[in-house]
């Protein structure tokens, strides 16, 4: 099961989180305060908070979750932009997708939720995250999981890649079959089928009169990626003191030889591999990605009892 907790972010954006369960939800979401009586926080001690990537949102989380909460209180944040948390619009004034404001907003998630310290799990955009709040607020971290993310630039080329894979997208889908059939089989960009990402992207889309659209905005994700793509991240990965477990799939979009610099730079980084998997080895492969995480978690955070 899952229920929902909110959290004012930066700026007074309203950001959804969820806590899991290991009894599985009904249904595409569980209703606000479903899942405890009366809908009152957990009070387990040790927490453990999930990021998702662009484009993603907690519930990608969900067979993580509920295995993390027998053991610890397991919450997944919808990020700004993302699932059912506020999507701010951009103007002269204020640009609402730069990195501190995802940071300040994991912050008071962990804050005010009575979290701290946590475990943090970020996958790729979300990995980011994580580790500019560990360097941060190491006092609000006490160990990190960096799910297939580059510390390098990714650089202007990327950038124009995206934009123009965003106009390729056939929006909208006749129905959700369909959805998995083009991002798992059909998208150009593929080099060959990934059942389990059609199944990412037939999790984030809403159904209009029309048809099946995205729950978010593709010129939004565009602008939040703008605010990561042009610069390196090694110096705030550098400055996370707190145990880090640096995990990449085989057929991922993080290297092998800048994973390891990765765990070189951090001054405890571990590296791991889930094998068979790509750049969603989460759902790629539960078991594997289970099997190299949970230890680690196991180590560093014991829990209680």
């Amino acid at each position: 099961m899952v229920r929902r907790l909110d959290v004012t972010g930066s700026r007074g954006v309203r950001l959804a989180a969820w806590e899991f369960s290991d009894t599985p939800k009904c249904g595409p979401e569980a209703e606000p305060g479903a899942g405890a009586p009366g809908g009152k926080v957990s009070e387990r001690s040790k927490g453990v908070l999930l990021l998702h990537g662009l484009m993603g949102r907690a519930a990608h989380w969900a067979d993580t979750g509920r295995w993390l909460s027998g053991r610890y209180r397991a919450v997944g944040l919808d990020q700004r932009g993302h699932g059912r948390s506020d999507k701010p619009v951009s103007d002269e004034d204020h640009f609402p997708y730069g990195r501190d404001e995802f940071v300040a907003d994991a912050e008071a998630a962990i804050e005010q939720l009575g979290m701290g310290p946590v475990a943090l799990v970020g996958h790729s955009m979300g990995a980011l995250t994580a580790w500019q709040l560990a360097a941060k607020r190491p006092d609000l971290v006490h160990a990190l999981i960096i799910c297939d993310m580059k510390a390098s630039a990714l650089g202007e080329q990327s950038q124009r890649e995206w934009e123009e894979w965003f106009k390729s997208w056939p929006v909208p889908f006749a129905t959700l079959a369909d959805v998995r059939r083009w991002f798992g089989e059909e998208d150009p960009a593929l080099e060959r089928p990934q059942p389990a990402r059609g199944d990412f992207f037939a999790e984030v889309m809403t159904e209009r009169d029309d048809g099946w659209w995205p729950v978010f905005s593709r010129r939004q994700m565009l602008e939040v990626r703008e605010a990561w793509v042009h610069d390196a991240h090694w110096d705030e990965l550098a400055r996370v003191v707190c145990p880090t477990l640096v995990v990449r799939g085989i057929d991922g979009e993080l290297g092998r030889a800048e994973a390891q610099e990765m765990v070189r730079v951090l001054p405890r980084g571990i590296y791991a591999e889930v094998p068979e998997a790509g750049h969603l080895m989460h759902l790629d492969r539960p078991a594997d990605w289970r099997r190299v995480v949970e230890p680690f978690l196991q180590a560093v955070l014991p829990a209680d009892g």
